[in-house]
């Protein structure tokens, strides 16, 4: 799940700089302002911005010298220049130096946010293609499976005879449960191992630029393409394109992704030149599939082409004798004090009587809050949420029965309060969206 991004507007006007912050922050965007190009200095120095709305006319400095400076600054930045009439040619000169768009004043606020959103999609880009090609020199940790159990243990037999084999591979489980440690487990014992892993969760992408993000645009594509673009398919060439829940791409995407896998070819938007897909293809899902063909929901013949060779993992509650070794691997990785973590007998039975809903995801988080509140690393029963202690058998089996919206009601209450209401973690826990989560509190009334 992604956290907001940063945005640092610098304007002189500041009527102007109040309404962008009022009508552009968001869930999805924090915005921080400046009246000049001191104060601007002043926050880059605090902050890592993603964009930067940038007035070509300041009082203490000239937008264009801003530009390259701010640029020579922050290594993954985009900048939007605003401007006036009299200052288009400035505007273009900056374009051909490589600053994202132009927008001038009097501008429309829906036109503005759009381009906010690509700029930032853009650089998303950028940092996914540059610390991803080298997938090779991170951690080990992430071409490990933890476990012992028997479905761990044949997971492990599948991806091993899967080393020679190019065909795609569809992995499915409920969110959190660990469908990105497979993916990444199956390209670093594959032969492209040394090539780029390119990782992408369908449900993140913006609708309207599902194409471009997947297949690239050339300039001039559509309203907004100022340059082109190379998508996640081009990235990943020679190497693995992970597209994790698959089952949330539209009906016409998932048409075209059908074609890249039948043809081994592509075509950018705009362009009638067909590209080589040279790529291994890994998919993922919490969804299930097969329901969603006879509903209509997905495409048929997509679904038989990747689901060549599946792999599923069962929930943590199914496996819990793997739920010891995780704990221990995770207080390694998240113990930065390279102290003594220690988790009691009495604490270990809490854990492995709790159904974890939220899989292994969720046992990451509840260790990495336990560790903030344990003293000397010692998980006591104190440093656990409450759902935890509250779980026994006793408890469920004196529970009355509850509908699945009753239950779902008060799993999502419980999350927003062990995380204290932080929407982006509760939504990343329970595996949704934001903003199906903002619609799930509307309905129950939370």
């Amino acid at each position: 799940m992604h956290t907001p991004y940063k945005v640092l507007i610098v304007d002189d006007e500041e009527s102007i700089l109040k309404l962008l912050k009022k009508e552009l922050e968001s869930d999805e965007r924090f915005i921080h302002t400046a009246t000049c190009a001191r104060e601007a200095r002043k926050l880059l120095k605090k902050h890592a911005y993603d964009v930067i709305i940038l007035d070509i006319r300041l009082p203490d400095a000239n937008g264009l010298d801003l530009y390259a400076e701010f640029k020579g600054q922050v290594r993954d930045v985009e900048i939007i220049l605003i401007t006036g009439h009299g200052d288009i040619d400035n505007a273009v000169k900056a374009m051909r130096l490589g600053v994202y768009d132009y927008i001038t004043k009097p501008f429309k606020l829906d036109k503005l946010e759009l381009v906010l959103d690509r700029a930032y999609q853009r650089v998303c880009l950028q940092r996914e293609n540059r610390s991803l090609r080298h997938t090779q020199r991170s951690n080990s940790d992430n071409k490990i499976i933890i476990g012992k159990s028997e479905p761990i243990k044949h997971i492990k037999y599948l991806i091993d005879r899967l080393k020679s084999s190019e065909v795609p591979v569809l992995i499915t489980g409920e969110s959190g449960a660990g469908k990105d440690v497979v993916a990444r487990s199956i390209h670093m014992t594959s032969s492209r191992a040394s090539q780029p892993l390119i990782i992408k969760n369908c449900a993140m992408l913006q609708r309207e630029l599902v194409h471009s993000e997947l297949f690239g645009h050339k300039k001039g594509a559509f309203t907004g393409a100022s340059e082109a673009r190379e998508g996640l398919i081009s990235l990943a060439h020679t190497g693995t394109l992970f597209l994790d829940e698959i089952g949330d791409l539209s009906k016409d995407v998932q048409a075209s992704l059908l074609r890249v896998l039948e043809t081994k070819a592509f075509r950018r938007m705009g362009e009638s030149e067909e590209r080589r897909a040279d790529v291994r293809f890994l998919f993922a899902t919490n969804r299930n599939l097969t329901k969603a063909v006879e509903d209509g929901q997905f495409n048929e013949a997509l679904f038989h082409r990747i689901n060549v060779f599946n792999i599923h993992i069962p929930r943590l509650m199914k496996r819990k004798e793997d739920l010891p070794l995780l704990a221990e691997h995770f207080l390694n990785r998240l113990n930065t004090n390279q102290r003594q973590c220690v988790i009691p007998e009495k604490t270990m039975q809490l854990m492995l009587r709790y159904d974890w809903p939220g899989n292994v995801r969720e046992l990451r988080n509840v260790l990495e809050r336990a560790l903030i509140l344990s003293d000397n690393g010692i998980i006591t029963e104190s440093t656990l949420p409450k759902e935890l202690t509250a779980t026994n058998g006793t408890d469920k089996a004196a529970a009355p029965p509850m509908s699945l919206e009753s239950m779902e009601r008060e799993h999502i209450k419980n999350i927003l309060a062990v995380y204290n209401g932080n929407k982006c973690k509760a939504s990343e826990i329970l595996g949704i969206g934001r903003k199906t989560l903002y619609r799930k509190i509307q309905k129950y009334s939370l």
